[in-house]
C-alpha cells in the first residue's frame, strides 16, 4: 500500500478567514481509486480542504498536487475533479438524462459519445429506467444519485463529495452508504467525502482523517480509529469511549497503581503490554463499551482487569440493552449487551456487580 499511486497529495496547506486559522497546516495523501473521508465536527476546517482542493478557495499557505501535477492558479473548471453539493443542484425542468448530459453538451462532445456516456453514468448508479423523469419526480436517494451520475459522466479523477447524505432521513441515509460505496468501486474513481456524521465515514471510507481545529490529528482505516485512537478527541467523535483518568503512582511489573480524581482511593490497572508510562505520568484508559461486560461474581476470567459498579440505570434500544453503571460518585461508564444476554442476567438498577474487560481491549493515553 506504501508504494501505491496518489491523486491528491496536500502538504502544509494553511488556510485563514480573518483572524481564523480555518486550516492549520494539513498534510494528507488520498491513494488512487480510495474512498478517503475528511470527518470532524462543524468548524474543524473540512470543508475548506475540500474548496481548496476544488478551487474554489485560494490556500494562503501550501501546495495541492492532484495526479502529480500542481493546482497552483489553475481555475476550478481546468481541475481534473468534480463536486457534488449537498443540495444536489439539479436542474428542475430538465430530465434525468438531460441533466446528466448537461456537463459534456458543455465540453462540445459529439452526440453519439454524450448518450453513451450518459448511458453508462446512469447504469452506474441504477437510473437507466428514469431517465425521462424529472427531478421532482424522484425520491431523495435517486436525485442524490443523479447528481453522482452528473458528476461522474465528466470522467473526473477525484470526485469531491460536500456531505453528500445529509438531506436524507435516517433509514435512507444507511441505506445509502452502502451504495454510494458500490458506486465508487463500479466508477473507479477517487472519492474524498466531507461529512461530520461518524458511522457514515466508518460505513463508506477505506480511510478517514479526522479533523478538529483546523488540523488533522489522526489518519487511519475505519477499524484503526475506532480500535486504536491516539487522542481522547478521536475516542470520542469515533464512536462512545468510556474513561478513567488518573495519576500513576508507582509500576510493578505491567501493572500500574493510579490514582484517580474520580474514584475513592487507588486502584490497580494492568496495562496493555509495551504502554510506555512511567510514575508520575497522567493516563487516560479508553474502553469501548462492546468490550466490557458485567458479572455479579467477584473472581474473573484470566487476563481480565475488574473493578467494582453498580447498575444506575438501564436504557433498552432494540438489539441491545445499555448499562449505565457507576464506578464512583462522579464516574458512570456505558456497558452494551446484546439482548440475547441481557435478557438471562436480569440486572436492574441498584445491583452490585462488577465491570470486566480483557487487559488488551483497553487503550492507554499518556498525556
Amino acid at each position: 500500500m506504501v508504494d501505491q499511486p496518489t491523486s491528491i497529495d496536500i502538504a502544509s496547506l494553511v488556510k485563514r478567514h480573518g483572524a481564523t486559522l480555518a486550516v492549520d497546516h494539513v498534510s494528507l495523501s488520498v491513494r488512487r481509486g480510495e474512498f478517503f473521508s475528511l470527518l470532524g465536527p462543524s468548524g474543524a476546517g473540512k470543508t475548506s480542504v475540500l474548496r481548496m482542493i476544488a478551487g474554489f478557495e485560494t490556500p494562503d499557505e501550501g501546495t495541492i498536487r492532484i495526479d502529480g501535477r500542481s493546482m497552483e492558479a489553475v481555475p476550478p473548471n481546468r481541475r481534473p475533479v468534480n463536486l457534488v453539493f449537498q443540495s444536489y443542484a439539479l436542474f428542475p425542468h430538465l430530465t434525468v438524462a438531460e441533466n446528466v448530459a448537461f456537463g459534456p453538451r458543455m465540453q462540445g462532445a459529439p452526440r453519439g459519445e454524450i448518450t453513451s456516456r450518459v448511458r453508462v453514468a446512469l447504469d452506474m448508479v441504477k437510473l437507466t429506467s428514469k431517465e425521462e423523469r424529472l427531478p421532482a419526480q424522484l425520491s431523495g436517494g435517486e436525485q442524490q444519485r443523479v447528481a453522482l451520475a452528473r458528476a461522474l459522466v465528466n470522467r473526473p479523477a477525484v470526485l469531491l463529495l460536500d456531505e453528500p447524505l445529509s438531506a436524507l432521513d435516517q433509514q435512507l441515509r444507511q441505506e445509502m452508504q452502502v451504495e454510494l460505496k458500490s458506486i465508487q468501486e463500479r466508477a473507479g474513481c477517487t472519492f474524498v467525502c466531507v461529512t461530520h456524521h461518524q458511522e457514515e465515514a466508518l460505513t463508506m471510507s477505506d480511510r478517514v482523517a479526522v479533523m478538529h481545529q483546523g488540523r488533522v490529528l489522526q489518519i487511519g482505516s475505519p477499524q484503526d480509529l475506532y480500535e486504536s485512537p491516539t487522542t481522547a478527541f478521536v475516542a470520542r467523535f469515533i464512536g462512545v469511549s468510556n474513561e478513567l483518568r488518573g495519576i500513576v503512582r508507582r509500576i510493578d511489573g505491567d501493572r500500574a497503581l493510579v490514582q484517580s480524581p474520580d474514584l475513592t482511593g487507588e486502584i490497580r490497572i494492568v496495562l496493555p503490554i509495551h504502554t510506555p508510562v512511567r510514575e508520575g505520568s497522567a493516563v487516560t484508559v479508553l474502553l469501548r463499551p462492546e468490550r466490557l461486560r458485567l458479572s455479579t461474581e467477584a473472581r474473573g476470567l484470566s487476563g481480565e482487569q475488574s473493578l467494582a459498579a453498580s447498575v444506575d440505570k438501564v436504557l433498552y434500544s432494540g438489539s441491545d440493552r445499555h448499562y449505565m453503571v457507576r464506578l464512583g460518585e462522579r464516574l458512570v461508564w456505558n456497558v452494551r449487551v446484546p439482548n440475547d444476554e441481557s435478557g438471562r442476567n436480569g440486572l436492574v438498577r441498584g445491583n452490585a456487580i462488577h465491570v470486566r474487560w480483557q487487559v488488551s481491549d483497553a487503550v492507554v493515553l499518556i498525556e
